[in-house]
Order: structure tokens, then C-alpha cells, then sequence
């Protein structure tokens, strides 16, 4: 759907430079160009950001995921381009973070821990945001760190798009961990798979010592399903569980490809037949190097939150319409 003219007087997107290829797809399912802003650095390292065209009671939306691989730096460039945009006279500022940076610290896990994703909640207020669209948060409940509106899209409906396309076969859907049970019971029921569930006992974060499977896998295709895919341990090992217990093969489906460390080679050297990632986080590079992955594009689902957003319509129906399933 592209936008009316009179829309495109009301609204402008801008970008930053987290995902510069991902902009531009959302830009153009919207129908829109993106807005002039030079976003940098200062010699000194400070983040510079210059708006180049009037925004004064404009609907402004900022696409700017704060992922890897400079967190802070997207997040830095995000909040002083809200700022700009404030300052600027904007009728109402949107941000567009698909993947959230900082979501995975979200409670005091150990004595003296912060809870840095209710900061970076304070900070995007502070900043001058009016609502986020996100996706996959790590937890939903970091919807109530913010006291403004925030939309929480799930890449659910098109994960289960792509099984159905290009995974053949009798499936079970796979719980890396107890966490992600909710997660794959739903794309288990959608597509009327069994579901299974690992169970992983971890010594430190990032390094898991044991796992128990809990479910038949036998000759069936097994379906891991995740919200993020970082330094792949997880997946690589259970994957070599599943075929232990004799699965036929076995793909992961990860909302957020963080992919840090040294994933590419742990997939590489895995089991996996594909890990299935969204481009919420950019990996060209990474892809070229790794033949198992395999991208699914957010843009579309984003655009479309873009323009419902604009024009006061519902963003739940995106999920509950039978024609986007």
C-alpha cells in the first residue's frame, strides 16, 4: 500500500546509521523518501546530527535499531536525533527500533546488577519520544518500562510463512529453553506440530554446561525457535542433540541474528541445516560467510506499523487478519 500525497505532507521518516539498508526498504513499502538528516560523529567523538528540511508538525518516525555492532553509538544517534526532532517543532516523534537494544537486561539477576533496559526506557522518554514500534522484545513486559505507548510486532506470522514455504516434511517445534516455551507452543499450534523443549542448565550467561531434552524428536524435522541467536551456543549445541535423539534434520528460526563472537563458525561447524534470521540486525557480511544463513525482511510488516501508526488505525489486525498470515 503506498502512501496518499496528502499523507507524505504529513509525515517523514529519518534514519540513522544502525541499518541504513533496512531504512530504505521500509522507506520504499511506504512509498516515501527518506528524510535528509546527516547523522555522525565530531572529531572528539560526539555524535552530530543536522536535520537538512523542515519537520515543524510533521509526523516524524526514526528508523534506527539499537543493535550491535556499535549499540551505544545507535542508541547515542537515536536519542540526539529525537532531540533535533523535538527541537525541531515535530507534531509527534516515533521511534522505530526493530530490534532493542539492552531488552536482556530487564531485572537485578545478581546483587548490584542495574536494570539498564528500564534506563534506556527513561533515556528514549527523556529524549522527547512519543511511542516505540519494536519487535520480538527479549521480554513483553518491558512494554511497562515506558510510560508512552509502545507496539511490539512478532515476526511469528512470517517465520510461520517461511516453514510452510520452504520446510518440508513432519515438524516438531523446538523450546531452546524453558523461557521460549510460550514463543513456540504458538508457531507449534499454527502450523498443528508437536512441540518439544530443552531444558539447559547454564554455569554463567552465554555458556550452558547441560541439556535435557523433554519430547519426541525421532525421524521428524526439528524446528528451533527463538527471539535471538548471539554467540550460537545455545542452538549449535542443541542442535546436536536433536540429531542425537534422531531427529531428521534440524533448522533454527531466530527473530534477531545478534550473531556475535564467534557464531558464523559455530553454525558453520553445527548440525544446522539453516538458522533463519530477520534483518532487524544488519549481517551482509556475516551472510556471505555463512551459507546456512538465511534472511527473512521485516520491512514490510514494519512499513505497514508506519502507516497504520500515521493514520490512527489498529496495529493488533496486523496480526489477527487471515490474509497476512
Amino acid at each position: 500500500k503506498h502512501t496518499s500525497p496528502h499523507m507524505s505532507e504529513q509525515i517523514k521518516l529519518l534514519a540513522g546509521n544502525a541499518h541504513p539498508e533496512l531504512a530504505l526498504e521500509i522507506a520504499k513499502h511506504v512509498g516515501l523518501p527518506l528524510g535528509k538528516a546527516d547523522v555522525g560523529k565530531f572529531s572528539n567523538g560526539e555524535t552530530s546530527v543536522m536535520i537538512s528540511e523542515s519537520i515543524r508538525d510533521m509526523d516524524v518516525f526514526i528508523i534506527q535499531p539499537t543493535c550491535n555492532p556499535s549499540v551505544n553509538d545507535n542508541l547515542m544517534e537515536l536519542l540526539v536525533m529525537a532531540d533535533a526532532a523535538r527541537r525541531a517543532s515535530a507534531k509527534r516523534i516515533t521511534a522505530v527500533i526493530p530490534c532493542f537494544g539492552y531488552a536482556r537486561q530487564d531485572k537485578k539477576d545478581k546483587s548490584r546488577a542495574p536494570i539498564t533496559g528500564k534506563l534506556v526506557a527513561n533515556l528514549i522518554e527523556t529524549a522527547g519520544i512519543d511511542r516505540v514500534i519494536t519487535m520480538d522484545l527479549h521480554a513483553s513486559q518491558i512494554q511497562g518500562f515506558f510510560n508512552i505507548p509502545v507496539d511490539n510486532l512478532y515476526a511469528e506470522p512470517l517465520i510461520i510463512k517461511y516453514i510452510r514455504k520452504y520446510i518440508p516434511g513432519e515438524k516438531v517445534i523446538v523450546s531452546p529453553d524453558a523461557g521460549g516455551v510460550k514463543r513456540a507452543k504458538l508457531i507449534a499450534d499454527k502450523l498443528s506440530a508437536e512441540l518439544a523443549i530443552i531444558h539447559k542448565e547454564r554455569k554463567k550467561a552465554g555458556e550452558v554446561s547441560g541439556m535435557i531434552l523433554v519430547g519426541d524428536v525421532k525421524d521428524k524435522v526439528a524446528l528451533l525457535v527463538d527471539d535471538m541467536a548471539d554467540t550460537c551456543g545455545t542452538l549449535a549445541t542443541a542442535a546436536e542433540l536433536l540429531l542425537e535423539k534422531g531427529a531428521k534434520s534440524v533448522y533454527a528460526l531466530v527473530s534477531h541474528g545478534v550473531l556475535s563472537g564467534p557464531a558464523i563458525d559455530k553454525i558453520n561447524a553445527s548440525g544446522l541445516t539453516e538458522l533463519v534470521i530477520t534483518n532487524s540486525i544488519p549481517h551482509a557480511e556475516k551472510a556471505e560467510r555463512c551459507p546456512k544463513l538465511k534472511t527473512i525482511s521485516v520491512a514490510n510488516m514494519m512499513a505497514e506499523a508506519i502507516r497504520r501508526t500515521h493514520n490512527g488505525e489498529s496495529i493488533s489486525s496486523l496480526f489477527t487478519d487471515p490474509q497476512k498470515k
